[in-house]
Parts: structure tokens; C-alpha cells; sequence
């Protein structure tokens, strides 16, 4: 990689992602480049403000000034205090949520206290399995709803930003090998500008019509060079002509 990356990349997630895996990865293949992990219950900003280089987000978020990437779906579950007839099954019909009273997050103050008071008995609360899994309570239980939509988990980096260590943990968590040559680490050398490419373009541009040039002027079997002397005809030996 180039001798001018960032000493660290830092990198932002929402709870219930678990970015690990990517991290262990980068490691093994960058260990002079440390990575600094901030978790953020709203990520998009970090991002923005430039605290973070890449952040890991909960879809829908506004899209204006950011690349966004969609990796995994997250299925939604339906949490509830184990007393709730719900908890008999094993999948939950989404039109059997009809009687229930369904907590608003938002209003509970997040999902951990939304959890808290589905645990009570009090309603049962919609959350992503990787939220409920997250702020598990053993007063409370969960049940997938197939019927209810998913959620997106995606990850984002900031337009401007084209530096080889985003765009090589890009691949990483794209699932990259280490031997990609659409890796940055892996290029012989570094990628061009618009204005190298264009630079370049010119001066091929200009070597072409100089060699034209050439050969129209003086070029042997071009139109307007100097053709080349018609060859005599060679005579007989002298053999052929001898009388025994």
C-alpha cells in the first residue's frame, strides 16, 4: 500500500452489528495500520463530521454526500414477556400482533428500555433479531415474524473520500481475498487522477501523429517517398555459354 496511509482507520457501528469478522481480517493483512472501533446509536453523523472513515448503518438513512453499500438483511422479531400466549409459537403470524399493544421505541427511549418494559408484560415491542439478541433479558423472550419486513445493514463512507485504506476495507468487507487485484494493496502501482490519465492520453496522441510524420516525409514505400532503383536483370553464367 501506499508509504502515505493514515496511521489508523477508523471505523463507526450501530448496535447489533458485529463487525469482527471484517476487523479481524484487516488485521491479519494490515497489522501496522490499527483500527479504532466506535459504536454510535446514530453512526451517520460520525461519518459526516469526519470522525469515522467508514461507518456500518441501520437502513433507511439520507444518502446525500455518502457511497452506501447493502450487505445483509436482518429479520424482525416481536418481543414479549414469556407469559404471552405469542411466545407458543415457534414463528409468529404477523395478523396475530393485531391485539397486541406494541411499544414505540422511540417513545420507550431506545431499545433497551422498550425490552424492559415488554418484559413486564406491559406490550410486546418489533425489534431487529440482532437488537433483541443484544439487550436479551431472561424475563423476556423473542419470536421471529416472518410476515413483518426486514431490516438492511449496509455500510458507508464519505464521497470524497478515495484513500486506499477505505476502499481496501470496502473490499474487505466485500469479501475480497487478500490477492484481489481490485485490492489497492495488490496494484503495482498507484491509480492515476483525471488529470494523469489526461496527461497521458496527450502524449500518446502526440508520439502517433509525430511518426505519421515521419513516414509520410521519408518513409521508404509510403506516398511521397523515394521509390527505390528498378534491379538489372542479371545475365547468364558464363558456363551456359561454353561449347565442348
Amino acid at each position: 500500500m501506499p508509504t502515505d496511509q493514515p496511521r489508523s482507520i477508523s471505523v463507526g457501528f450501530v448496535p447489533g452489528v458485529t463487525p469482527g469478522k471484517w476487523v479481524a481480517r484487516w488485521r491479519e493483512r494490515h497489522p501496522d495500520v490499527p483500527v479504532e472501533l466506535h459504536q454510535h446509536d446514530d453512526a451517520l453523523p460520525a461519518l459526516k463530521d469526519g470522525s469515522d472513515d467508514v461507518v456500518f448503518v441501520r437502513l433507511p438513512v439520507e444518502r446525500e454526500g455518502i457511497h452506501l453499500i447493502p450487505l445483509y438483511e436482518e429479520q424482525a422479531v416481536v418481543v414479549m414477556s414469556p407469559e404471552n400466549e405469542l411466545s407458543l409459537y415457534d414463528d409468529v403470524p404477523a395478523e396475530e400482533l393485531d391485539g397486541e399493544a406494541l411499544l414505540d421505541v422511540a417513545e420507550c427511549g431506545g431499545p433497551r428500555t422498550a425490552v424492559e418494559v415488554a418484559a413486564s408484560g406491559a406490550g410486546v415491542v418489533i425489534l431487529p433479531m440482532s437488537l433483541a439478541r443484544l439487550h436479551a433479558r431472561k424475563d423476556a423472550v423473542h419470536r421471529p415474524v416472518p410476515g413483518l419486513p426486514t431490516t438492511t445493514i449496509g455500510i458507508a463512507w464519505r464521497v470524497e473520500d478515495e484513500s486506499d485504506d477505505v476502499e481496501e476495507f470496502i473490499g474487505i468487507v466485500r469479501g475480497r481475498t487478500a490477492q484481489s487485484s481490485r485490492q489497492p494493496s495488490q496494484r503495482e502501482t498507484p491509480k492515476k487522477t483525471a488529470s494523469q490519465k489526461a496527461a497521458a492520453k496527450k502524449a500518446a496522441a502526440g508520439g502517433a501523429g509525430e511518426h505519421k510524420g515521419k513516414d509520410q516525409k521519408g518513409g521508404t514505400g509510403q506516398k511521397g517517398g523515394r521509390k527505390p532503383p528498378p534491379k538489372k536483370p542479371s545475365r547468364p553464367s558464363a558456363s551456359r555459354g561454353k561449347r565442348r
